[in-house]
């Protein structure tokens, strides 16, 4: 993986928890993410006339991913009304990069050399720390956990099928866009079926930080799918998850939540991690 692509998934990382922390700070989940799913949708549409038209082959991998991407949404709103955001993101983020290497493997024919292997690994470890501290000092909220791990679940979906698919589009700006386009109109659509006439005033409150956080998820998934026409799926996925650091910081900072020297610790097996997969030989 080179600096350059680093960089973006770094990058990517960081405006992914933030947007994950704005649809968190919004009380009405549906509300929240309605309006950063109808955001993406415009973003898109705007976008479309000026990039290329994916190739008709990637288009069985755009549809595919924005159903998935309905059920994490729906998955993920569900964990974050069920649990904190300290504990709901990093488990939904952090169980999803060994899942990638392995539906890579299987799919994408992408088997990660003994140190990328070795640096997905050390990085999930660190990732399953800030998880696992996210519990400390409380019993599980089952039903959190399990509402997070199967987020986590379509996570790994997803990852992997908008990575064959936007290798296949010929174009990942033409990709990001018409995703963006099609999975953002379904949430508008059943809001609008469900409060109808209220809708624009039920939206108006929200409506700043909820396209604030519309344009940070269109740039967080746009510099990931450019990364994967880049690199192998599993170090990028691994990489990307990094954002749940970003994510403890933020919940630190602005919920209150504690960071710990655990965390700390798992911080740095996550620098360690990133080290392995940049390994050159």
């Amino acid at each position: 993986m080179t600096p350059l692509v680093t960089a973006a998934v770094l990058l990517a990382a960081f405006t992914h928890a933030s947007w994950n922390a704005i649809a968190h700070r919004i009380t009405d989940k549906l509300l929240g993410f309605t309006i950063i799913a109808g955001g993406g949708l415009l973003i898109g549409l705007a976008a479309a006339p000026f990039v290329a038209f994916p190739a008709a082959a990637a288009w069985p991998c755009l549809l595919l991913s924005a159903a998935i991407h309905l059920a994490y949404y729906a998955l993920l709103m569900t964990s974050f009304r069920l649990g904190d955001f300290g504990q709901a993101y990093p488990i939904a983020r952090g169980s999803a990069p060994l899942m990638v290497t392995v539906l890579a493997a299987v799919f994408a024919h992408e088997v990660p050399d003994g140190w990328s292997a070795a640096g997905v690994v050390v990085s999930c470890v660190g990732l399953t720390g800030v998880a696992l501290w996210g519990l400390r000092g409380r019993r599980p909220d089952w039903a959190a956990v399990g509402a997070a791990l199967a987020t986590g679940v379509t996570i790994a979906a997803y990852t992997v099928v908008d990575g064959l698919g936007v290798r296949a589009s010929g174009s990942s700006l033409g990709y990001i866009a018409w995703l963006m386009a099609v999975q953002g109109a379904f949430l508008p659509v059943y809001a609008l079926r469900r409060w109808g006439r209220e809708l624009p005033a039920l939206l108006r409150p929200v409506a700043g930080v909820g396209l604030l956080g519309a344009v940070l998820s269109v740039a967080a998934y746009g510099l990931v799918l450019w990364a994967q026409t880049k690199a192998d799926l599993a170090p990028i996925a691994a990489l990307r998850e990094s954002s749940i650091i970003v994510g403890a910081a933020i919940g630190a900072l602005f919920f209150k939540e504690r960071f710990g020297v655990p965390r700390i610790a798992a911080a740095g097996l996550l620098v360690v991690g990133i080290g392995l997969m940049l390994h050159t030989g």
